[in-house]
């Protein structure tokens, strides 16, 4: 029960990649964690799994209604639809936003960047992400690295589902310890 006593919020909309959000949202509770599904929509958001329509999931709270203060971390899974639809939210924007201006570990996989991109939070950081937005994150800024996970300063990214167990450790590593140092994990 390493996150005994803290509570993250995975913020996502429909769409979302299914293993990028079900995979930390069961390690983190494991570990002791409260977590809430925050989006911009109410009842249910539904996965994008295997090309189709997945599992759904129920909403916790509406982003125009949540406070970062009330969470140590966030998590930002990606798919393609979800960090789109969710990237011209305005509230989801200020709401990432907020976490990085607290120094609070956020944790972004695959497409889920292009959030980072659209809230203004990425320039001058060392990222990953999925192959096809790469030029997304140079042109925002940011040096792009084809590793399994990379942190920066409390900020953790990786590329697929494939890197689902290094992404984990290191957001649970992060909100634990809550270091904010620079570091690469190859493969």
């Amino acid at each position: 029960m390493k996150l005994q006593d803290k509570k993250v919020a995975i913020l996502a909309s429909d769409g979302f990649e299914a293993s990028e959000l079900f995979e930390p949202l069961n390690a983190l509770k494991n570990q002791g964690a409260e977590v809430h599904i925050i989006s911009n929509k109410e009842g249910d958001i539904k996965s994008w799994e295997n090309g189709n329509w997945g599992k759904t999931i129920a909403v916790d709270q509406l982003i125009k209604d949540t406070d970062e203060t009330d969470y140590h971390a966030l998590v930002l899974p990606g798919g393609v639809i979800n960090p789109d639809v969710l990237r011209i939210d305005e509230d989801a924007l200020q709401f990432i936003r907020n976490f990085f201006k607290s120094h609070k570990p956020v944790a972004a996989i695959c497409h889920a960047p292009w959030l980072l991109i659209s809230a203004g939070v990425i320039g001058d950081r060392e990222v990953t992400s999925y192959k096809s937005i790469k030029d997304d994150i140079l042109n925002a800024g940011a040096t792009w690295m084809d590793k399994e996970v990379v942190v920066d300063n409390g900020l953790v990214t990786s590329r697929n589902p494939n890197d689902l167990p290094a992404f984990i450790a290191k957001i649970i590593e992060e909100i634990r310890e809550g270091k904010h140092e620079k570091q690469v994990v190859d493969a």
